[in-house]
């Protein structure tokens, strides 16, 4: 199969062609490539750059991990704020994974807070790499303000952004329903943002399949 093959229908379904690319893709080889915690640290290596946004404890190391069908390519723990840096990934020469760190956690003193908004905000300023971010959110819980203001600094930067529910296999189908109603008439007032919300449990391998579909459209194409 070739990437040029590959399209995700007008009504948001992905064709067969389409996840079969993103299976493809995510069964290649993804490495570390390396930590960014300073400014200065940032280089380009030519890959498209997708983004992991989240609270801490959303589930973005298990979400990756599940992408990635591997057990520890992005550490998981039960320790919010686990992730202090920007961890980049090489998946198979084609796509770079890039793990934010986690937001909204208040026993990480305000200093940290705003060296990593800081830091967020000149990663996200220009960077021509960066295809799309994801914004993590907890099914459970629902869209908290933390959510609202990393939305609003991807509209202020002009980075396209996409929400995904998380722990999707943690709450009824009437409540994941209701949760997805109320965010999708939110999401009209941010420019910068997709309408479509993807729903995913990494510990059932729910969305799993349609992510990699959705991800893979943006992967570098022989």
């Amino acid at each position: 199969m070739k990437p040029s093959d590959v399209a995700i229908d007008i009504d948001g379904t992905y064709s067969q062609s389409a996840l079969e690319w993103g299976r493809w893709l995510f069964s290649q080889e993804c490495t570390f490539s390396r930590g960014v915690q300073k400014i200065d640290d940032f280089d380009d290596i030519g890959l498209p750059e997708i983004a992991f946004a989240g609270r801490s404890n959303v589930g973005k190391s298990s979400l990756l991990n599940a992408l990635t069908n591997r057990n520890t390519l992005a550490r998981t723990s039960n320790t919010p704020g686990r992730t202090q840096q920007l961890n980049f990934f090489n998946l198979g020469n084609r796509l770079s994974l890039v793990d934010l760190p986690g937001y909204g956690y208040a026993k990480v003193s305000k200093k940290l807070q705003q060296q990593w908004q800081y830091l967020l905000e000149a990663y996200f300023r220009g960077r021509t790499t960066l295809e799309r971010a994801y914004v993590l959110v907890d099914s459970r819980v629902g869209m908290k303000d933390t959510d609202k203001e990393i939305m609003a600094l991807f509209d202020k930067t002009a980075v396209s952004y996409q929400i995904i529910l998380t722990k999707i296999d943690k709450v009824g189908k009437q409540q994941l329903q209701e949760l997805i109603e109320h965010i999708q008439p939110l999401l009209l007032k941010h420019p910068a943002a997709h309408p479509k919300v993807m729903a995913t449990s990494a510990e059932k391998n729910i969305g799993i399949v349609e992510l990699r579909a959705e991800i893979a459209q943006f992967s570098h194409k022989d």
